[in-house]
């Protein structure tokens, strides 16, 4: 990965922010920082007034693992479109599948909890987060956190359908194995816009799928270095969103108005 804040990065920048870009965001660890209770997550004020002024210019879109519900009452601003589950819910046609993958976390859900019970084997830190469609199982406040990632993945194996599971800061997701991830979400957005060139920004393995994309017309960046991630480029820390934002804010101003405007007959999600 290459310094987006360097020369080589820069230029790709100038090269990307065309009329009608897609900017498209992950929400926790991107948006917003990590906290210990996802309950408390929220867009910090210089964060949100750079979202605001961004959809003045270009379609924004949230992909995020928390659900739609969630997430819209946690951003103060009306997106373009909000993608939840992981990609799951939110995309067209995904209700079809909905009420098979409610009834299969829900059985996940009463498993696992049965199973956590066990004191002797599960640290009493941990906890499930219901999503409807995904579950997410934290473990931050655990006291030896590798024996509980060992003993966790240990116990999603043997969960009746296999979920997929996905390895998170100090949290496991589960999904559907058929459901739709945040790449396929992203490609959809892409056909949906029809917009001619996009940029991702992500900080976590769920936002792989979509750096793994590879796709010319997409600029993808990370947040932090990370060994053997997919993404184009990085920033250094998430506090630099408000840079990132400030240099497409700059050059979608100097669009002309005409092109700059997103398409009003784009569909929400």
């Amino acid at each position: 990965m290459t310094l987006l804040f360097s020369e080589a990065g820069l230029r790709r920048l100038d090269a990307i922010v065309k009329p009608g870009v897609l900017c498209v965001f992950d929400f926790d660890g991107t948006l917003s920082p990590i906290v210990a209770q996802p309950e408390r997550a929220h867009l910090p004020p210089d964060v949100l007034a750079r979202l605001v002024e961004l959809s003045k210019y270009a379609p924004v879109a949230i992909i995020t693992g928390r659900s739609v519900e969630d997430i819209r009452a946690r951003l103060d601003f009306e997106p373009d479109f909000v993608v939840g589950n992981h990609g799951l819910e939110g995309v067209p046609g995904w209700e079809r599948h909905g009420q098979r993958y409610e009834a299969m976390c829900e059985a996940w859900k009463q498993a696992l909890s049965a199973a956590l019970q066990d004191e002797t084997r599960f640290d009493p830190g941990i906890w499930i987060e219901d999503k409807r469609y995904s579950l997410s199982v934290h473990y931050r406040m655990t006291p030896n956190r590798f024996r509980t990632e060992a003993r966790l993945a240990e116990l999603f194996s043997i969960l009746t359908p296999p979920a997929r599971v996905i390895a998170g800061k100090c949290v496991f997701s589960l999904l559907p194995p058929d459901a739709a991830d945040k790449g396929s979400a992203f490609e959809q957005l892409m056909q949906t816009t029809g917009a001619g060139s996009a940029i991702y920004v992500g900080d976590d393995v769920t936002d792989e799928d979509v750096f793994r994309l590879q796709r010319p017309d997409l600029l993808s960046v990370r947040i932090e270095n990370i060994p053997g991630s997919a993404a184009e480029f990085f920033i250094h820390h998430r506090l630099d969103i408000v840079q990132l934002l400030d240099g497409l804010i700059a050059r979608l101003r100097k669009l002309p108005v005409a092109d700059a405007t997103p398409p009003s007959s784009t569909d929400k999600l």
